[in-house]
């Protein structure tokens, strides 16, 4: 709780933490409209593959671009301005650079920048949960052993569970169930980006003005973003993964500790500690009463015996307004929003200043597989997250190397060998495999991990 106070000690010391950032999508201006706010933080590069475009966000977030951007990073270094290039790479190169942040959302892209970043030297803030789900933990081991940070985002709901996580774990408490709140029926898993906006309210005409990406905003609304969300907590956590995906059960804020739960105490999970995501509707569409759509939850018990200690915490629960399930034994705690790319400098400072991540993955405990949405024809291409021909399943690592599953962030741009029947899960020998690094990393990876775990 001392990171404003280290922050400043760097402005006063003339050595603020240099930043540079990856993207200039709706996250990254998030980003841009509070970093120069901060003290003793320097945005020093900012990369987008158009220019014009990172130009336009720093524009709309408040800066005053002729003041601010400087013609390449030495003097962005010199001055305290903000160098824009089209090139990534030369960004994570650029002398002087601490920290930096790939908010592009492309999975192939965040692995090329992190590894690049690991060899470079720089702590690694990665938003790209795309490429963290593909390969997280296999980066984080490289971050590691290199002695730098790779981290989650902190605003966004994998690194605020995590931290909610964290915190009932460091008092003593068993986590139960944690995860986030959302917008979802089951019939969502078949949207794809001419069918979105009508789940929305919007016309076609109402999301173009408003600049939103189809294919984008019907991952949110499919399950894939979930899933992948849940993906990146469980392999931070330890948490687990439904056996069946996630079930998305309609719950409120006053019903998480009743909900999630064992079955065998009347909740909705497998058994104790596993992620899970609740939907702000019910089954027939109606709205779910203080729904959780933009929260995040944890739930938790006073550890896992029955004797006078566990008894006296429940009591407490109790005394002070803990919402607990109808025994007492089971609380949550939830937070009931997020601000995304607002609070991302906390990552930024707690990478550069303690040396710790904001939720780190650790272990390969889930993943996050293709989905035929409808019957795939052999010679289809995939067109990957929240499109026409697949969503991604929330599934336990084991599982998916058991099975051979394709992950969702690899099933874009690839063409299909055989035919795959509607609501079946893809595989390797499905596609035809570009020979990539994106594809190199993760077939390294699962064959590390496939290694280190029973059969």
């Amino acid at each position: 709780m001392n990171l404003y106070a280290k922050l400043m000690a760097r402005q006063q010391a003339g050595n603020p933490v240099r930043v540079g950032l990856i993207g200039a999508g709706k996250f990254g201006s998030m980003f841009l409209a509070q970093v120069r706010h901060v003290p003793g933080m320097h945005l020093m590069g900012l990369a987008d593959l158009s220019p014009d475009r990172a130009r336009a966000a720093l524009t709309a977030t408040g800066w005053d671009v002729d003041a601010a951007i400087a013609p390449d990073f030495g003097t962005a270094l010199r001055d305290g301005r903000i160098c824009v290039a089209d090139d990534p790479e030369a960004l994570i190169r650029a002398g002087g650079i601490e920290v930096i942040i790939d908010a592009t959302g492309i999975p192939a892209a965040g692995i090329r920048h992190a590894l690049l970043a690991a060899e470079q030297g720089r702590h690694m803030i990665m938003v790209n949960v795309e490429a963290d789900v593909l390969a997280g933990p296999y980066l984080a081991e490289r971050f590691r052993q290199a002695g730098l940070v790779y981290s989650m985002a902190y605003g966004d709901q994998p690194a605020l569970v995590c931290e909610m996580i964290d915190w009932a774990r460091t008092c003593g408490f068993r986590v139960v169930a944690a995860g986030k709140g959302t917008k979802y029926l089951p019939a969502y898993a078949g949207s794809t980006p001419d069918t979105v906006w009508d789940h929305y309210g919007l016309t076609p005409e109402q999301a173009a003005t408003g600049g939103m990406n189809p294919q984008m905003f019907n991952s949110f609304l499919d399950g894939t973003k979930s899933a992948l969300e849940m993906a990146a907590i469980s392999n931070a956590s330890g948490l687990a993964a439904p056996r069946d995906g996630l079930a998305f059960p309609p719950a409120g804020t006053d019903d998480l500790a009743d909900l999630l739960k064992p079955r065998a105490d009347g909740g909705v999970l497998e058994r104790a500690g596993m992620v899970e995501v609740v939907s702000s509707l019910n089954r027939d569409g109606s709205p779910v009463a203080r729904d959780l759509r933009w929260g995040v939850y944890v739930t938790f018990e006073a550890g896992d015996d029955s004797g006078a200690g566990a008894d006296y915490v429940r009591r407490c629960f109790g005394e002070y307004q803990v919402a607990t399930d109808r025994s007492g034994r089971y609380a949550s705690l939830y937070r009931p929003s997020h601000l995304i790319g607002l609070e991302l400098p906390v990552s930024v400072a707690s990478a550069a200043l303690r040396g710790e991540p904001t939720g780190e993955t650790r272990d390969f405990t889930a993943d996050v597989v293709a989905v035929a949405k409808r019957d795939l024809r052999a010679g289809e291409m995939l067109d990957g997250e929240g499109g026409f021909t697949v969503w991604g399943r929330l599934m336990q690592a084991q599982d998916s190397l058991t099975k051979g599953a394709l992950p969702i962030g690899l099933a874009h741009g690839v063409r299909l060998k055989r035919d795959v029947g509607a609501g079946a899960v893809l595989g390797w020998a499905d596609i035809d495999a570009p020979d990539n690094q994106a594809v190199s990393i993760r077939r390294q990876m699962e064959r590390q991990f496939a290694a280190i775990r029973p059969e």
